[in-house]
């Protein structure tokens, strides 16, 4: 027996789902949408120049050290 299509096994899923559910499921699903249609794919110089920025930011000596990112990671956790 071969997988189960993605489309298949969703709908598998979402008929099991109550309609308050299936909104709130639907409104994450048009969000994401939406906020992939809004940010879309960059061309080529325009990654360049933003690669270029950050180069440039680094050599200025805006960065953050691997311990600097730990330590504030672990306040977005609450200190665990």
């Amino acid at each position: 027996m071969g997988a189960p299509s993605l489309d298949s096994e969703f709908m598998k899923y979402w008929l099991r789902l109550t309609s308050i559910e299936k909104e709130s499921l639907l409104s994450v699903a048009k969000h994401y949408v939406a906020l992939k249609d809004e940010v879309g794919r960059v061309g080529i110089e325009q990654y360049n120049q933003e690669i270029a920025a950050a180069m440039d930011g680094i050599d200025a000596g805006e960065f953050y050290t691997h311990e600097q990112v730990t330590a504030m990671s672990k306040n977005w956790m609450g200190g665990k």
